[in-house]
């Protein structure tokens, strides 16, 4: 079996969020196409807490390649997705590696100039939309990108669909307490409209103590950490879910929230482009809580229209068969 290394960072690999759902679908996935997918992170400089100086960020990856080279060489690796574009220099290294990008230097995310000096030399690409396609092309002259989804778990969302179960008046933001994120929005909103039931899910335990700062109305429950099971389960009671957050590379709780059929609410930015069904509407911060409101008042427990495009575009399927034909161009190499 074929070994590929995925370099991430370690609280990347160690929260119960994005990237390492990713992780662990891609590992499952690669079992499936005959390639074994070795997770590989650096061991120092990493905090619990992410914008701590020195951690998590471009700056403090590139005193940790000696670790990561290790790892690669000890296991005989010689082809790598990376994470994090402070590993870029890794082609220095292995002429097969590709950047599978978490994050994007768009203005709309804190330290975006940080990582635009490590984008001029990326020569190979995995996107999730055709949105960054379009943007590594434009701003950095990266033509070798492949498109695919990370693709949600259809077991799941078969298993937890029950459109009886919704609560009309049950509102589900799922994110981190970051700027980026605008937990703020939400909070506001919740106190705006005491006749709704707000969940905030966060993905990482952290969150529990930084969410102290912030007066929390009685009809915000918070959940920390949950599981996938959980997700799935609370996704489905919720009429509305809404994301306002400034930029996704690719937003995996909206695509989930498609196939469990909610009505969604988005953020007007060309890179939620691709979450486009029938109910789905997008907003910004002048008419957010209008459109929550509006949603919520829609007369159907969920939509199948939504459901539908979900499945027929980000399923685990879909994300199946895009690596399958990466993988049998990129090992060839």
């Amino acid at each position: 079996m074929t070994k590929v290394g995925l370099v991430m960072r370690k609280i990347q690999f160690t929260e119960a969020q994005g990237p390492r759902i990713f992780a662990e679908r891609l590992k499952a996935l690669g079992k499936e196409l005959g390639v074994e997918i070795v997770f590989i992170s650096p061991e120092r400089h990493v905090s619990g807490y992410d914008w701590i100086q020195g951690y998590e960020h471009e700056k403090g990856d590139l005193v940790n390649y000696d670790i990561v080279l290790d790892q690669i060489y000890s296991q005989n690796i010689e082809h790598v997705i990376y994470t994090v574009s402070g590993f870029t220099y890794l082609k220095m290294f292995l002429k097969n590696s590709v950047l599978f990008p978490h994050s994007f230097p768009d203005p709309a995310l804190t330290g975006y100039e940080m990582m635009k000096p490590f984008y001029q030399i990326v020569d190979k690409a995995i996107v999730q939309t055709e949105f960054l396609k379009r943007e590594m092309a434009r701003n950095f002259g990266v033509e070798d990108v492949s498109v695919i989804p990370i693709g949600f778990n259809e077991e799941l969302a078969h298993q937890y669909y029950d459109p009886s179960q919704v609560v009309d008046n049950r509102i589900l933001w799922i994110g981190r307490d970051e700027e980026n994120r605008r937990p703020d929005l939400v909070i506001e909103y919740a106190k705006q409209n005491p006749d709704k039931e707000v969940y905030m899910v966060f993905g990482g335990e952290r969150y529990r103590e930084s969410m102290k700062k912030y007066d929390i109305p009685s009809n915000i429950k918070l959940q920390f950490a949950l599981k996938q099971e959980e997700i799935f389960e609370l996704m489905n009671s919720a009429k509305v879910y809404w994301s306002c957050s400034r930029f996704d590379t690719f937003a995996m709780p909206l695509t989930e929230a498609l196939a469990m059929g909610k009505i969604v609410v988005k953020p007007e930015h060309p890179c939620y482009d691709h979450i486009s069904a029938k109910y789905s509407f997008s907003g910004n911060e002048k008419n957010w809580f209008e459109l929550v409101n509006m949603a919520a008042a829609v007369p159907i427990k969920a939509s199948q229209e939504n459901r539908d495009y979900a499945f027929e575009a980000f399923s685990s399927t879909v994300m199946k068969e895009g690596y399958r034909k990466f993988f049998a161009e990129w090992l060839r190499s």
